[in-house]
């Protein structure tokens, strides 16, 4: 049947690396890209006295990953979180995108950018400077996530209110001139909407982060034509999710009761953001309902672990 997925999540691959000066409570909210023979990985780190901060890693070897050196950017002072990462190709940039705040800015919060031209110096990222997305309904939004077309790069976003929204501009314009926001898809939905290009096919697949499915966070999937819409249901459902703890099998220890924000690993680097559509992996944060309880959400120990298809089964239909 169309949009049945199946998983195994195997074993914990990145925790948090506590610094001299400060108590990490977690690592979150991963952007992966995979260039000159290494993955190169942006979180969210939160901590005691600096709420949240963007932090990199690189690593050959997965098995590698949680002993990696750990850097956070100095690129902002404030707060900043959500990160994604891509190269950007008529610009031969990488750019940085996030969701940050500075008493300077005007808006104080908003949408970010940073670029590079080299990815893997942490210190080369220029300052954030704000995107200019407008806000939906009076609302800022969160979870910055750009997809580019030959045509125009398209802005999605979440409002916590069961709403994604989407904005454009020219590619030639890219990173400025964003129209204004118009509803994507409307359901029961909650952050950490990513939409990516399926390699081979003329389709795109927007994955979006719900609550109170089997687990306490799980995903959902929806599917287009083009980046413009409309968005059709694929895996949309408590009992029918594109991943949950009812379609996720844990291989050895047991460590996370929730499927959270997430990037699906990519074929390339570049704007278009394309995935396999028949083997798609899934890097994400956890955590165990135990280790969860009773804790005000800044300090839920979220740590890194990656969905991949059962062997022997089917890939889905799209």
């Amino acid at each position: 049947m169309e949009g049945r997925f199946s998983w195994q999540v195997g074993p914990l691959l990145v925790e948090p690396v506590q610094p001299e000066d400060d108590l990490c409570y977690s690592v979150k909210d991963p952007s992966i890209v995979f260039h000159q023979g290494r993955w190169h990985l942006f979180c969210t780190v939160r901590g005691q006295k600096r709420t949240h901060q963007i932090e990199y890693l690189s690593f050959t070897d997965w098995k590698e990953a949680n002993q990696a050196r750990r850097v956070r950017l100095q690129n902002h002072a404030g707060f900043f979180c959500a990160p994604q990462v891509f190269y950007f190709t008529p610009h031969k940039k990488w750019y940085l995108i996030c969701q940050a705040s500075d008493p300077a800015w005007n808006p104080k919060y908003g949408a970010a950018f940073a670029t590079t031209e080299n990815m893997a110096d942490p210190a080369s990222w220029s300052g954030l400077r704000l995107l200019g997305a407008k806000p939906a309904d009076g609302k800022a939004g969160l979870d910055f996530w750009i997809i580019c077309d030959d045509k125009h790069a398209h802005l999605f976003f979440t409002t916590l209110d069961g709403r994604m929204w989407r904005e454009q501009t020219r590619l030639e314009d890219f990173p400025h001139g964003w129209s204004e926001p118009v509803l994507a898809i409307q359901a029961d939905i909650f952050e950490a909407g990513h939409v990516y290009r399926l390699r081979g096919m003329q389709k795109y697949l927007a994955l979006i982060e719900a609550q109170g499915g089997h687990g306490w966070r799980y995903y959902k999937a929806y599917l287009a034509d083009q980046l413009e819409g409309p968005w059709r249901p694929l895996a949309d459902s408590r009992d029918k999710a594109f991943a949950s703890m009812k379609n996720v099998r844990h291989i050895g220890q047991r460590w996370t009761d929730c499927i959270s924000h997430g990037e699906l690993l990519r074929c390339g680097v570049d704007e278009r953001l394309e995935v396999d559509p028949n083997h798609l992996r899934f890097l994400f944060q956890g955590v165990l309902d135990r280790e969860r309880a009773g804790k005000p959400y800044g300090q839920i120990p979220w740590r890194l672990g990656l969905l991949e298809p059962i062997p022997r089964d089917a890939p889905p239909v799209f």
